[in-house]
């Protein structure tokens, strides 16, 4: 078996804050000399968390299988301030002063639980007549999207205004910026993304990821962390 056959697997990894989906892509391209590498789901670069990278064709080939699976996440939400992209890297479109009480949270995030439909964002790579969404947001376009079935369970974990953290449990093309425009639409006040972490994908959580920082340290064994077979 030669060495690049041993690192082909499936690679759960700690995504940092900062870095973008592709650059560990890149990274792992060096590292195995293999190019033929995907994932099951990218995450923004102000978030962090869980990513599953797919080493080789024969994991590649397997990719829908994740993309479909659910997944959880710890959110902050900033209410009070509303951007163009839902998050923290947008540009601020309205402000409002209104801090809403406890238990408005409590009722809002009760309005969002379960099977419910929501709007994809603009600035996602969601394709609508072959165009993603996000490079038509960064001319200044805006097109009607619509509203798609998604399945999302929310725990309240603090609720300190301006900020609002969370836990989410959801269903495949749940966006969680767009929850939180949402939520903010109801609370009266606005509110965008400041923070986000993904907890788990699938059956894999953050206890089962190597360190995304530390792939190109010498001595680092991310092969540990290297699944051969799929659950």
């Amino acid at each position: 078996m030669t060495a690049s056959v041993k690192q082909e697997g499936l690679l759960p990894i700690c995504k940092p804050v900062s870095k973008t989906s592709f650059s560990l892509v890149s990274i792992l391209r060096r590292l195995t000399g293999i190019r033929t590498i995907g994932h099951a789901g990218t995450l923004d670069p102000f978030a962090d968390g869980v990513m599953l990278l797919l080493i080789g064709k024969p994991y590649t080939r397997q990719s829908n299988q994740f993309l479909n699976q659910d997944k959880a996440y710890r959110a902050t939400i900033h209410l009070g301030v509303t951007t163009d992209s839902y998050d923290i890297e947008g540009q601020i479109t309205a402000q409002s002063p209104y801090i809403p009480t406890l238990l408005e949270v409590q009722e809002a995030l009760n309005k969002f639980q379960g099977n419910i439909l929501q709007t994809p964002p603009m600035f996602s790579a969601k394709k609508i007549q072959g165009k993603k969404l996000y490079e038509l947001a960064r001319k200044g376009i805006t097109i009607e999207r619509q509203p798609v079935p998604v399945t999302v369970h929310i725990e309240l974990i603090n609720y300190s205004y301006p900020k609002l953290e969370i836990n989410v449990e959801c269903s495949k093309g749940t966006y969680i910026r767009s929850l939180a425009y949402d939520i903010g639409i109801e609370l009266t006040c606005g509110a965008h993304l400041s923070q986000l972490t993904r907890t788990r994908s699938g059956c894999y959580t953050l206890e089962d990821c190597c360190d995304g920082a530390k792939l190109m340290e010498p001595g680092y064994c991310w092969e540990h962390y290297l699944r051969k077979t799929i659950e």
